[in-house]
């Protein structure tokens, strides 16, 4: 890490951005996931889940750009491999090909586990005075807390 000058210390910036390491290790790991579950959905709900999916992990795609690129900006490698993942996120890979409902059962844990991830580095990043990162990362908790919704709303 090098010496720049925007305003939150080093130490700050090694913080929040181990905060955002797991956040993009958590976003990724529910990318993959949700990618996985798109392709193997089968069901009664097969077209709306397989639909549903697709918009969640197209935008989770994003995300993971999003997040990697504030690491970035505070001067802080990004993790990209499968195994920083899976060491980082609190989400854990699933065996087989669960039945749709089960499908629609992990994804919302999932999204619940990265608002609980969330959570944890916001604080850090409202407490550096880092708007950017916090705002990031507002914004990322918000997306989270209505797809968990909108997946509960399908097993009503």
């Amino acid at each position: 890490m090098s010496d720049i000058d925007i305003g939150i210390s080093k130490k700050n910036r090694a913080e929040i951005s181990d905060g955002l390491k797991h956040l993009l290790a958590d976003t990724y790991t529910l990318y993959l996931q949700t990618h996985n579950f798109h392709w193997n959905v089968t069901g009664p709900q097969f077209r709306e889940l397989h639909l549903m999916f697709e918009e969640h992990y197209q935008e989770l795609a994003l995300a993971v750009d999003d997040i990697a690129e504030r690491i970035r900006t505070l001067d802080v490698a990004a993790p990209g491999t499968y195994k920083a993942f899976a060491e980082l996120s609190s989400i854990k890979e699933v065996d087989g090909v669960p039945t749709s409902a089960d499908m629609v059962k992990y994804l919302t844990k999932g999204h619940e586990k990265v608002v609980k991830t969330a959570r944890k580095v916001l604080k850090v990043a409202q407490e550096a005075d880092d708007e950017s990162s916090a705002s990031l990362v507002s914004d990322r908790m918000r997306v989270h807390e209505k797809t968990a919704w909108m997946l509960r709303a399908t097993q009503a």
